[in-house]
């Protein structure tokens, strides 16, 4: 079998190439080798994300940022060792090397054993009032706008179902019964739905409150007015590896000046800089909690997501982000309504 053959790159390849091959390779890494195929290393997604939150840019070679001490398996280890270093390690793909380090294969581990439904909670927020794309929500609630052949939330909770995440709570609001009848509980979707009704406005993490007795593992909280390609067994899993309370993902957003920049001390020109680049990490929408935060959501009041790590951050409480390079788009205005149909069918058919 050679399909390990195509996640095998040089050191000296860019991030850029290597992401390719990662997302190309359905494995979720790459391996790393020489030349004449002998193992170097690996290169994971989270390795990819911990780079670009560090400043590393797609462009740049791979060779700083892979793991250079990877778990391995020599040739004729048996199935069973295979799982229990796996799950002694937490690694999900374990490279198969013989006795002179060549790489013979590589394990997919959840191919070995039977995948298992996950019990952490998504909670999804679908109480918006969605007036920027009036008047398609003066009569449907945002989330229920179909893009594609179906409402944004049946994408969404799709999307989770896949990752293993069949447990959904909908916190709602505005014609909540639009949403209630369409799914009702869940089981035609092949997932279990609860519903907690906000009676006001609660903000983007107010709701938490009102159902904080349901959420006893770290779950995941995302705006259900957005659509991603994103991993969520990618998140769940970073977000255990950094031992954060928090986890927020986020997107890199850039902007161009138009001018040339100044830069002025005491009336000195230092420098000119033509049409400068700015880049920024931006809240995403999508965020993992572990439940103790739930100790710093104020009760029945409104409580926005800046608020809540800010507080968190206050605290000295660990909060990490999770760059998302895969496909994102928050649909807020009526262009992003008309871009989400154009780009579906090729990112989730």
């Amino acid at each position: 079998m050679n399909h390990y053959k195509k996640i095998l790159i040089l050191p000296n390849v860019t991030i850029r190439h290597a992401l390719e091959i990662i997302d190309d390779g359905a494995m979720k890494i790459a391996v790393v080798v020489d030349i004449s195929q002998r193992l170097l290393g690996t290169l994971s997604d989270g390795d990819v994300r911990r780079a670009i939150l560090s400043g590393y840019s797609l462009d740049d070679s791979i060779n700083q940022i892979f793991c250079k001490t990877p778990v391995t398996c020599m040739v004729n280890d048996q199935k069973e060792k295979i799982l229990q270093l796996a799950r002694v390690s937490k690694v999900y793909q374990i490279p198969i090397i013989d006795e002179n380090n060549f790489v013979v294969d590589v394990v997919q581990v959840d191919e070995l054993i039977q995948p298992q439904r996950r019990s952490n909670k998504v909670v999804l927020m679908a109480g918006g009032l969605g007036t920027r794309l009036s008047p398609l929500t003066d009569s449907t609630p945002k989330p229920m706008l179909h893009v594609g052949n179906k409402p944004i939330l049946e994408t969404i909770i799709d999307r989770f179902s896949a990752c293993g995440y069949g447990e959904i709570i909908l916190s709602v609001k505005y014609k909540s019964h639009l949403i209630e009848e369409y799914f009702k509980d869940g089981a035609a979707f092949g997932v279990n739905i609860e519903y907690v009704h906000e009676e006001k406005r609660m903000g983007t993490a107010g709701a938490l409150s009102l159902m904080s007795k349901r959420l006893d593992e770290p779950f995941f909280v995302m705006n259900a007015d957005l659509l991603t390609s994103v991993n969520f067994e990618n998140l769940h899993n970073y977000h255990l590896s950094q031992h954060a309370v928090a986890t927020m993902g986020v997107r890199e957003y850039d902007f161009q000046v138009p001018y040339g920049v100044v830069n002025v001390k005491d009336n000195y020109i230092l420098s000119i800089e033509e049409k400068p680049i700015h880049k920024f990490f931006v809240s995403a929408g999508i965020y993992m909690f572990c439940p103790s935060i739930l100790d710093y959501v104020p009760q029945d009041k409104f409580f926005d997501m800046p608020s809540l790590f800010s507080t968190l951050i206050a605290e000295n409480l660990k909060t990490v982000s999770f760059p998302i390079r895969e496909y994102w788009l928050d649909i807020g205005r009526m262009s992003d309504y008309e871009r989400a149909n154009l780009e579906y069918t090729g990112i989730f058919t």
